[in-house]
C-alpha cells in the first residue's frame, strides 16, 4: 500500500479509475509488414439468408422425456400438423431441447398444445418390428398396449429481426445481434441432427468407422457453425472425430475389453474381471435377440449380477428356478456361457436379469468414458491428417451437407457457396535469434526452428550441488547405464556453456511405491553433504509416464524442498542421445537461472517499461467435484529482451479469484522493479482460457484487478493497459494454394496472419500460425484484441505476438501460443500436482518453505530422518 494512505481513501480513489463494462476496442487498419499471400480456409460464405423477420417459439413436453427422444417427438408433430397444405407446408427448424424457428408465423396463436403419439422405433425396420409384436400379441389374445402419448406446448416468444444482422454485419450495429445469429445456427443444424448421430455442433456417421481396440471404434464427422465473418456470414466446417461402441453381440465386446478368447467365456469370470466389466458396460444400451426380430427390446445395463446357474427366482408354478434352467426351458436352447455373470438392466432394483450371449450393442452410442494409451494413439493416428488431406475431405463435407438441396436452408432463404473461401494473409519474416558464446552469430530461424550446434546459452548456469535420483531397482537401472546417460548429460551442458562443477553427484535409489517425500529428502542431504553447499538441482530417473509419482515428486520439491527438479525417463536414460540431453539441458539451464536465447530487435517493449504477462485460471472439471479450489497462475517478463520471466500462482475458491489476481499483479510488478529499477509504463496481458461469451464480464474484472493492484503499489499510478484474449480452442484451418506459402509439413508457414475475411466484422481480432507443423494439420491460433489502451495496433501486435513465440526456453523451435501464456497454463498446470488427496497447499507458506536456508532445511531434515 501507498505510504501515508488509509484504506479507505485508497478504495475512494480506485472507485474513479476502475471500469466498468466498456465496448471492445474497433478493428484497427490491418497491417502491411510481411509477404502478401492469400490462402485457402475451411468457410464458405452465406451469399443471403432471411430478408423478413424469423418468428421464435418456446417447445416443451408433458410429461418430461430425455432428450434423446425429443426429435422423434418433433418430427412426428411435424409429419402431422405442420408441413401439410392446410398449414402452408411450413418447415420450422428445432434445436432438439426447446427453441423452434419458422421462417413464416405458425397459424397457432399464441400459445397451442397438441397430443404427439411416440413413433415405435426409430427407423421404418424398427416400426415395422413394433406393428409384428402388435399383431402378435392380439392373435395371441393378449392385450396390447398403444404407443404413448406426449402434450406437446408450442408458445410463441419473440420475433427476430434479421434487419439488424445486416446492420451488425455493415459495421453500424455496436452489439452482436446473438439471437438471429443462434436462429442461422439452428437452421443449420436442423436436418443433420435428424440424419447423422450429433454431438455439439458435429454430425458423425459409421462410413469409414475404424475399431480402437476394447470395443470401441472412432467414427468419422464434420463439425459446423456459423458466425459472422469479414462483413457476411460465414459456416465453418471441418473434420472432426470421436469414439463410439461398436455394435453387434455383446460377447464380442465382453472379449475385446477384458482381452480374452473365446474359448475363455466358458469359465466365467473373476472379480477383477466383472468389474471391469461392469465399469465399461454400465449405461450402455443392448437389444435383446433371444426372442428373434419381432420380440426383440431394447434396454439399459444398469450393473453386473451372479451367473445364470446360481441366480435363481420363483416361476410361474411356483417352483424355484435358476435362470439358466429358464432358458433352456422356454426357448428350447441352453444357454452357451451360464457361468458368465448376467446383466442387470432397466431399474436396478427391480432385478431384471438378461444373459450377456442374448444381447446386441445398440449401434449409435458415443464413447463417452476416458480412453487408454492404446486407444488414444490409435485415435490420434486416424485423425492425424496432412493438410491437403483434411482440404479434401471438408470438400467432401460441403458435398455431404448438400446445402443446395436442404429444404429448410431454402425455406430460411439460407444460401451457401459451393467452395471454400480464399482468404487475404500475410507472412512475417522470422525473428533473428541472439546466443552466447564467441562465435556465436545471431541466427533466423528457417521454418520456425533453429539448432544449438556450435552455439552456446546466452547467460549459462553453473551446477555445481546436484543429485540423482532413481525411483527404480538397481537391477533395472545398472550403474553403467545410469553413469553413461549422466556423463552425456554433462558433456552436453558444457558444449552449451554451462560450467559442471560436479561430474560425479550422488546417486539414490528409491521404491516408486514408497516414501517418495523421504526419498527426495535424502537425496536433498547427500547432494548438499558431497560439496557443502546448498543442492541446486536433483535429476530423477522415472521408470514410466505414470503421474501419480511424477505429481508427487513435483509436489515435494516445489513446496518442501524449494529446489527445481529434471525428470528423465528411464527408456531415455537408457539410450543416452545427445539430442535427447540437448533439450534436458535446455530445460536445466533456465531452472537454475541462466537464459537460454534472446530474440534481437522486439518491437515496441524497448521504447518504454513494458510488462507482459501470460493469465491463465482453471476451474475444476465436473468429474473433480466441487471442493476443489480454483488455480490463478500469472507468468511476467522481467527484461525487454523477454527472456527473463517470473511466475505467481495462487490455489484458492472462485469465489475470490480476482481479489487474490490483484496480489498476484503486485508480486509480479515488485519483481519487475527489483529487476530494471522501473516501473511498468506499460501492462500487456494475454489472458489464456476464456470463451466468447465471457469476453465482457472476465476482461471488466481483470482489467479491474490490474488497476487496484498498481494503485495500492502507489496511488494514482496507472500503466496504460492492453488486454488480448488468446484461444485455441476453435476449429479454423489454413491451407496453402502455393508450394511458396507450405512448410515442410505441408502447412502454411510459420509466422502467416490472416486479419479479415474470416475475423470479426468490426472488432480487433487475428488468427496467426506462429508455429511450424509437425504432422497433420496445424491450428493457429486466434487471439482477441478487446482492450486497447496503448494503441498498439494490428501491425505491433501482430509482430509483438508472433515474435514471442520464439522465446519459449524449453524447444529449439517457435510454440503454437505466445509464450507468456504457455508458460502460465504449465504454472496452473503445475500448482494441481501440489495436492495430497484432498488437501491443497497454501501458494504463500510453501514459497517461504522453498527459500529456507540450506543450514534451516538441513537441521529440519536432521530430526526427521
Amino acid at each position: 500500500m501507498a505510504s501515508g494512505t488509509s484504506e479507505s481513501e485508497l478504495s475512494s480513489d480506485f472507485g474513479k479509475l476502475s471500469v466498468q463494462h466498456v465496448q471492445f476496442v474497433q478493428r484497427p487498419a490491418v497491417g502491411r509488414r510481411g509477404r502478401m499471400t492469400k490462402i485457402r480456409t475451411n468457410y464458405v460464405d452465406v451469399t443471403s439468408f432471411p430478408q423478413g423477420d424469423v418468428t421464435h417459439y418456446d417447445v416443451s413436453f408433458t410429461p418430461d422425456i430425455p432428450p434423446v427422444f425429443i426429435r422423434r417427438l418433433f418430427k412426428a408433430w411435424e409429419d402431422k400438423y405442420i408441413s401439410s397444405k392446410e398449414v402452408g407446408n411450413i418447415h420450422p427448424v428445432f434445436d432438439g431441447r426447446k427453441n423452434m424457428f419458422s421462417a413464416k408465423p405458425l397459424p397457432l396463436g399464441e400459445t397451442h398444445t397438441f397430443d404427439v403419439e411416440e413413433p415405435e422405433g426409430d427407423d421404418e425396420e424398427e416400426i415395422a418390428r413394433a406393428h409384428q409384436q402388435r399383431e402378435a400379441a392380439q392373435a395371441a389374445g393378449r392385450q396390447t398396449r398403444g404407443p404413448r402419448v406426449f402434450r406437446m406446448r408450442v408458445k410463441k416468444v419473440a420475433t427476430v429481426n434479421m434487419a439488424q444482422l445486416r446492420e451488425f454485419l455493415a459495421g453500424r450495429l455496436p452489439t452482436t445481434p446473438y439471437d438471429a445469429i443462434m436462429c442461422l445456427d439452428i437452421v443449420l443444424r436442423h436436418l443433420p441432427s435428424f440424419k447423422y448421430a450429433t454431438v455439439g455442433r458435429s454430425f458423425y456417421t459409421q462410413a469409414g468407422a475404424q475399431s480402437l481396440q476394447g470395443g470401441a471404434e472412432v467414427w468419422p464427422g464434420y463439425h459446423q457453425s456459423i458466425r459472422p465473418a469479414g462483413g457476411t456470414m460465414k459456416i465453418n466446417i471441418d473434420v472432426s472425430s470421436t469414439a463410439f461402441y461398436e455394435a453387434g453381440p455383446l460377447l464380442n465386446m465382453v472379449m475385446k475389453v477384458l482381452g480374452i478368447r473365446q474359448q475363455d467365456l466358458g469359465r466365467g469370470l473373476d472379480q477383477r474381471g466383472t468389474s471391469k466389466l461392469e465399469k465399461t458396460l454400465k449405461g450402455l444400451r443392448v437389444q435383446t435377440t433371444h426372442r428373434g426380430a419381432a420380440g426383440a427390446k431394447r434396454y439399459r445395463i444398469a450393473k453386473m449380477g451372479d451367473n445364470a446357474n446360481n441366480t435363481t427366482f420363483t416361476n410361474e408354478q411356483g417352483v424355484t428356478e435358476s435362470i439358466a434352467a429358464y432358458f433352456h426351458r422356454v426357448y428350447g436352447t441352453p444357454l452357451q456361457y451360464p457361468q458368465l455373470p448376467l446383466l442387470i438392466i432397466g431399474d436396478p432394483s427391480k432385478n431384471m436379469f438378461m444373459p450377456m450371449e442374448v444381447c446386441n450393442v445398440v449401434p449409435g452410442q458415443r464413447h463417452t468414458r476416458k480412453l487408454n494409451e492404446r486407444q488414444t494413439a490409435e485415435m490420434i493416428k486416424f485423425t492425424c491428417q496432412p493438410p491437403h488431406v483434411r482440404s479434401g475431405k471438408i470438400s467432401q463435407g460441403l458435398a455431404l451437407f448438400d446445402y443446395a438441396d436442404n429444404m429448410y436452408l431454402n425455406e430460411f432463404g439460407l444460401k451457401v457457396e459451393d467452395d471454400l473461401f480464399i482468404a487475404d494473409a500475410r507472412v512475417m519474416p522470422a525473428p533473428t535469434l541472439e546466443f552466447g558464446g564467441r562465435a556465436a552469430r545471431p541466427e533466423t530461424p528457417r521454418d520456425g526452428t533453429w539448432n544449438l550446434r556450435n552455439k552456446n546459452f546466452l547467460a549459462p548456469s553453473s551446477l555445481k550441488a546436484w543429485g540423482v535420483v532413481c525411483f527404480m531397482h538397481e537391477r533395472d537401472c545398472p550403474p553403467a547405464v545410469r553413469e553413461k546417460f549422466v556423463n552425456e548429460l554433462c558433456n552436453t551442458c558444457t558444449q552449451l556453456g554451462m560450467q559442471m562443477q560436479n561430474r560425479s553427484p550422488p546417486v539414490l535409489y528409491a521404491n516408486p511405491a514408497g516414501n517418495v517425500e523421504g526419498a527426495l529428502k535424502s537425496a536433498f542431504m547427500q547432494a548438499g553433504n558431497a560439496v557443502s553447499s546448498r543442492p541446486q538441482m536433483l535429476l530423477i530417473v522415472l521408470p514410466n509416464t505414470g503421474v501419480p509419482l511424477y505429481a508427487e515428486i513435483k509436489r515435494v520439491s516445489d513446496t518442501i524442498l524449494g529446489i527445481p527438479t529434471q525428470c528423465v525417463q528411464y527408456r531415455h536414460v537408457n539410450q543416452a542421445k545427445s539430442q535427447y540431453c540437448q533439450n534436458v539441458a535446455l530445460k536445466m539451464n533456465v531452472k537454475l537461472g541462466g537464459m537460454n536465447l534472446a530474440v534481437k530487435d522486439l518491437p515496441w517493449v524497448g521504447q518504454a517499461p513494458t510488462i507482459i504477462i501470460g493469465a491463465d485460471v482453471t476451474h475444476p472439471s465436473p468429474t473433480e467435484g466441487k471442493n476443489k479450489p480454483s488455480v490463478a497462475a500469472l507468468v511476467g517478463s522481467m527484461d525487454a529482451r523477454m527472456s527473463k520471466f517470473a511466475a505467481s500462482v495462487k490455489v484458492k475458491p472462485a469465489a475470490n479469484i480476482y481479489d487474490e489476481m490483484s496480489l498476484m499483479v503486485i508480486e509480479l510488478l515488485k519483481n519487475f522493479y527489483q529487476v530494471s529499477s522501473r516501473k511498468p509504463e506499460r501492462i500487456v496481458w494475454y489472458r489464456d482460457g476464456v470463451s466468447e461469451g465471457q469476453f465482457g464480464e472476465v476482461m471488466t474484472a481483470e482489467i479491474n484487478a490490474i488497476r487496484k493492484a498498481c494503485h495500492r503499489m502507489e496511488r494514482g499510478y496507472k500503466p496504460a493497459i492492453t488486454y488480448i484474449v488468446v484461444q485455441k480452442r476453435h476449429h479454423t484451418r489454413f491451407f496453402p494454394l502455393e508450394r511458396t506459402d507450405a512448410d515442410r509439413s505441408g502447412n502454411v508457414q510459420p509466422g502467416t496472419v490472416v486479419e479479415s475475411g474470416i475475423c470479426h466484422p468490426t472488432e480487433f481480432d487475428y488468427f496467426l500460425m506462429s508455429h511450424p507443423g509437425l504432422q497433420g494439420t496445424s491450428r493457429p491460433c486466434h487471439y482477441n484484441v478487446l482492450f486497447d489502451e496503448n494503441n498498439m495496433g494490428s501491425e505491433v501486435a501482430t509482430e509483438l505476438t508472433y515474435k514471442l513465440a520464439y522465446v519459449y526456453a524449453r524447444a529449439t523451435r517457435a510454440v503454437s501460443i505466445v509464450t507468456p501464456a504457455y508458460y502460465a497454463n504449465i504454472v496452473a498446470s503445475r500448482a494441481r500436482f501440489h495436492a495430497k488427496g484432498e488437501h491443497w497447499s497454501d501458494t504463500e507458506s510453501e514459497t517461504s518453505r522453498g527459500e529456507a536456508n540450506y543450514a534451516s532445511v538441513k537441521a529440519e531434515l536432521a530430526k526427521l530422518m
